[in-house]
């Protein structure tokens, strides 16, 4: 069974992830967010998770932070007013596989809420201004997982 990317992802984000698998996270683990409206170069993780509906692996690579020992995602989807398709399958499924550089290890995700949440997406917001525009364009509340290695 192999791990594919989801059909409808943008070429450039395809680009990002195909040289994050290729070169083991060495090329690809800071993604230059300039282009989109981003401060610069920022961190990235490959997160798996298994189809809701198919049960295959779908990885996407996704902007983090680290709090607590933890690893933090956001689920904006830039601002979409639905929740992005590796949200829902975690949902479903909180077991994921987390890549960060060359590090490999499986996770529990689990979405933030209350004081914590709060706390989490001004970091997050800190590290990508732009999410900020993405919660004020959205009626949902973006959620923040909080990625906790197994």
């Amino acid at each position: 069974m192999s791990t594919t990317a989801p059909a409808t992802l943008p070429q450039w984000i395809g680009d990002h992830l195909r040289r994050y698998i290729e070169s083991n996270g060495a090329d690809g683990h800071l993604w230059d967010s300039k282009p989109v409206g981003g401060p610069g170069p920022i961190p990235t993780l490959l997160l798996t998770t298994s189809g809701r509906r198919s049960g295959q692996p779908i990885i996407m690579p996704l902007i983090y932070g680290e709090a607590d020992g933890k690893y933090v995602i956001v689920a904006s989807k830039g601002g979409a007013p639905q929740h992005p398709g590796w949200y829902l399958n975690l949902a479903a499924h909180p077991t994921v596989e987390v890549q960060v550089l060359a590090n490999k290890f499986r996770a529990t995700a689990r979405t933030a809420t209350g004081e914590e949440r709060a706390r989490l997406w001004k970091m997050m917001a800190a590290i990508y201004p732009p999410y900020d525009a993405y919660q004020a364009k959205t009626q949902r509340e973006i959620p923040v997982v909080v990625l906790e290695r197994a």
